[in-house]
């Protein structure tokens, strides 16, 4: 006898979740922490200092200023800088400016040591990042876990069900089709409804399914062919108010069931959508990198990778079905 399998593209969809968030808050940390150790370092070199004058304060929603100052070879700078002690240098101030005197066009620096509001911004969004990360990837350890734990409860129940697609509202980051199981027991009329991640198995069921359930919470439901299917959500006795849910074989119906399509038609790659979030993410993070973040190149790239990563993981967590 075989042994009942669990959902291949469930865990093809946790993997690519997991991986993502992985990679992306990786190439974030790295991105930030190699511009934050150059920052460092310059600012180590940076052994002159010039009495520079504060010419305009409160710029942006960080209250920065601009400062002119004149290096030991008599070139003139007009600098912006980012500072915590805004109201100290106001417009007319003077501010301490440290810079290396061996560069060519130097660049200037707070010379007050105490002033390291630059390379805060470069530090503080990778630690915060850091627990976002390891939420996303523990929603999906908590997931697997409770699924494997409900898959081992007895006893199993027989009972029938009925496969539906639900509408729910458009969001960047996820689809707008979920996949519901109405549940009804034998000789009962009363139903409880499963959200379910998709599985192709589905495809294959039609009106009233006979199924295997195990339930606490929630309810993992084996198809004839053995297939679990990992549930989303805990059991309900109804769907959630702001899904719209239609028959299942209805809602399968298109254009791919009524001609017969060429295969670089009917099989588009399963990621695909997923890459077209991480696009969006990244297109999202450039324009707020440019809108507050100075359009620096450190802060749009920081952006991109961090909203992408965000909106990649949020699509899988979210259940993609074709």
């Amino acid at each position: 006898m075989s042994r009942p399998t669990a959902s291949r593209p469930a865990l093809r969809v946790a993997v690519f979740g997991v991986l993502a968030t992985v990679l992306g808050y990786a190439l974030f940390a790295t991105w930030l922490g190699w511009h934050e150790h150059r920052y460092r370092e310059a600012r180590a070199d940076a052994t002159a200092t010039a009495d520079g004058l504060v010419v305009e304060d409160g710029i942006g929603d960080d209250g920065d200023i601009r400062v002119r100052w004149t290096d030991t070879a008599g070139l003139p700078h007009v600098q912006r800088f980012t500072v915590y002690d805004t109201g100290r240098y106001t417009e007319g101030e003077h501010f301490g400016v440290a810079y290396d005197p061996t560069r060519p066009d130097p660049r200037g620096f707070p010379a007050d040591p105490e002033e390291t509001s630059a390379e805060d911004d470069l530090e503080v969004p990778a630690m915060l990042a850091a627990p976002v990360a390891a939420a996303l990837c523990a929603v999906w350890a908590w997931r697997g876990l409770r699924f494997r734990r409900t898959a081992r409860l007895d006893p199993a129940h027989p009972m029938t069900a009925t496969v539906h697609q639900g509408d729910r509202a458009v969001r960047v980051w996820r689809g707008t089709t979920t996949t519901w199981l109405s549940l009804t027991e034998p000789g009962d009329t009363r139903s409880s409804w499963q959200r379910v991640m998709w599985h192709p198995a589905l495809d294959d069921c039609t009106g009233e399914t006979p199924v295997t359930v195990r339930r606490s919470r929630r309810a993992v439901v084996q198809l004839p062919d053995g297939t679990r299917l990992v549930p989303l959500g805990r059991l309900r006795g109804r769907p959630s108010g702001d899904v719209l849910l239609d028959d299942w074989a209805a809602a399968r119906a298109d254009l791919r069931d009524a001609f017969v399509l060429p295969d670089r038609l009917r099989a588009a790659p399963w990621w695909l959508p997923g890459a077209r979030v991480a696009a969006v993410g990244a297109a999202l993070g450039v324009l707020m990198g440019c809108l507050t973040g100075g359009g620096t190149l450190t802060a749009t790239v920081g952006f991109a990778l961090a909203v992408s990563t965000l909106l990649t993981a949020l699509w899988a967590l979210a259940a993609p079905q074709p």
